[in-house]
């Protein structure tokens, strides 16, 4: 990598290539859309996190090119003393640029991210189906410490 990567809020004007990198997968290319119908509720969507300060919705670029996604989101607990988690989410990074080492540098932003929040934890869920998303998380240093569950509703 030429440059360093930069790290901002996600503006109106991503939301398009947001959305194409979270359908860029196996996985996403079956739960994203990009058709009128459905560009209502990403703009809502879009809308809802933008104005939520407990949320933050990430690009990352690399020489002015869109590299990444992530959105993070900043939870209050009563558990472990009433701290407070960071919750990691939607993190893809642009198949172009997959394997160059982006993903643990935005790990690294994320730890830090949520240590500036004064969060004493950062969790995630990954789909059992990305294996490798797992030992990528892994490596990084998450455990697999829970057994997630879902209900889906739609």
């Amino acid at each position: 990598m030429e440059n360093q990567l930069q790290f901002r809020l996600a503006m109106y004007d991503d939301l398009l290539d947001i959305i194409k990198m979270l359908s860029d997968d196996k996985l996403g290319s079956k739960r994203e859309q990009l058709d009128e119908n459905i560009l209502e509720n990403y703009k809502m969507a879009f809308e809802n996190i933008a104005k939520d300060s407990n949320q933050e919705l990430i690009i990352v670029e690399l020489d002015g090119k869109k590299v990444g996604t992530f959105q993070l989101t900043f939870i209050q607990y009563l558990t472990h003393k009433g701290g407070l988690r960071a919750q990691v989410e939607a993190v893809r990074i642009h198949s172009d640029y997959r394997g160059q080492g982006i993903g643990s540098k935005m790990f690294d932003y994320i730890k830090e991210r949520a240590k500036q929040k004064g969060c004493n934890m950062i969790q995630l869920t990954t789909d059992k189906q990305r294996p490798e998303a797992l030992r990528f998380y892994e490596s990084l240093g998450y455990l697999a410490s829970h057994q997630g569950m879902k209900l889906k509703l739609l």
